[in-house]
């Protein structure tokens, strides 16, 4: 019952994020440039749940998105469910105590999400690579979502002390051995 709850939590916040995306941050540019608060909400809920529940919201969240607003269906769902896998993969391996090594794993995925979508754009869609114009607006929406990062650091931490107790409780000792 516990996860039935904070899964339909996630998708309420999904679509908060979804609303202050499309309608807050257009308004909020650094030279054009928005955050991607999918990327950290995807990679937040790797982190804290699990694989399946990581990949699912990614491929879910990605769908919507592409339809809503993308030429091609698709892209953003492979690429939010790659981050979403990502953020398991992290859990795995990383301290997610750390501010700073959040901050990383938020700066990595962020790249990692828009090296795919730009290369898997430009074959599809058939437009050619400009590196300069790419560098310059992954280093703003890099340094944008570690900014949101560090702002929304203390509820995304207690939003995930609260997904991690529902998903995996008591697993702690089965982690390690």
């Amino acid at each position: 019952m516990k996860k039935t709850t904070i899964i339909f939590l996630l998708m309420i916040t999904f679509f908060v994020i979804f609303l202050l995306q499309v309608n807050i941050f257009q308004n909020f540019t650094i030279a054009g440039v928005m955050p991607n608060l999918f990327v950290i909400f995807i990679l937040f809920v790797g982190l804290s749940a699990n694989v399946a529940v990581g990949v699912s919201f990614g491929v879910i969240s990605g769908l919507m998105i592409d339809l809503i607003y993308s030429k091609s269906i698709g892209i953003t769902a492979v690429m939010l469910c790659v981050i979403g896998y990502l953020g398991a993969y992290f859990d795995r391996n990383f301290s997610k105590d750390n501010k700073i090594t959040i901050i990383i794993m938020v700066a990595a995925s962020t790249i990692i999400y828009e090296i795919g979508y730009y290369m898997i754009n430009s074959v599809i869609l058939g437009f050619p690579i400009e590196m300069l114009f790419f560098l310059r607006i992954l280093a703003i929406e890099v340094l944008y979502n570690i900014l949101l990062t560090i702002i929304l650091y203390p509820s995304l931490q207690k939003m995930s002390y609260s997904i991690d107790r529902a998903f995996k409780r008591n697993n702690i000792l089965t982690r390690y051995f």
